[in-house]
């Protein structure tokens, strides 16, 4: 069983050398250390979170197989032609009763940026609606699951991409109307390099996620129609 030992200072440089040198001649050469650095210790954590969150009972997913996202970048449609993403990531899928890959945690490693966070990502027409009718019809329900996530204090407000204007349906002036705006349903949380160099990353995340249950809960319970 892999061990997770934390990530090292190196690992950092690698990817601050990456973004400096973007292409595949600079990593070809590194993709040993790229994987010694980066890809095995990201998989050896979720191998680590995965026991915790079941040990807690938390419903999310941590799959050394599949949450952590590859370095590569998909440029068919993008201006960008840079072929390595400079952070590294894992999602943790939400599980309960069905797995919705668009609803979970996050881990997100990147020098200056580290982060944990969760929420709902892009979800789909119907789920979005479900969320805006409960912001309108049941406003005591969102805003007692906000305030019982104990993360928002430090964390900051829910977030995500938002429509310019409230949306068609609700009055302009509603006193949500930040939440009726959103399109994604996201909170973050700033990581110390401290936190992420150390052994003890993932019952740091895992607290956090923990004390997000209650609107991962809330989105969980999102009831679309038809």
């Amino acid at each position: 069983m892999s061990t997770f030992g934390g990530f090292t200072r190196e690992a950092i440089d690698f990817l601050v050398e990456l973004a400096a040198h973007n292409d595949r001649a600079w990593f070809q050469p590194r993709k040993d250390d790229y994987e010694r650095l980066l890809k095995r210790p990201m998989e050896d954590l979720c191998v680590a979170l995965a026991g915790i969150l079941d040990a807690r009972g938390l419903p999310l997913v941590a799959d050394p197989g599949r949450s952590p996202f590859r370095i590569y970048r998909d440029v068919r449609f993008s201006k960008d032609k840079s072929p390595y993403k400079t952070a590294v990531a894992a999602s943790f899928p939400w599980r309960d009763g069905t797995r919705d890959d668009r609803m979970g945690a996050y881990f997100h490693f990147e020098p200056g940026s580290m982060s944990a966070g969760g929420g709902m990502w892009h979800p789909d027409p119907a789920r979005l609606a479900a969320w805006r009718r409960l912001v309108a019809d049941d406003p005591a329900s969102v805003h007692a699951a906000l305030d019982d996530a104990r993360f928002l204090a430090e964390a900051g407000p829910i977030r995500g991409e938002m429509l310019s204007r409230v949306p068609a349906g609700f009055a302009k002036d509603h006193p949500d109307a930040d939440l009726l705006r959103l399109k994604d349903v996201i909170w973050s949380r700033p990581l110390a390099d401290a936190d992420v160099l150390s052994p003890e990353l993932p019952e740091i995340l895992a607290s956090l996620y923990s004390a997000s249950l209650p609107v991962l809960r809330l989105l969980a319970s999102l009831r679309t129609e038809g």
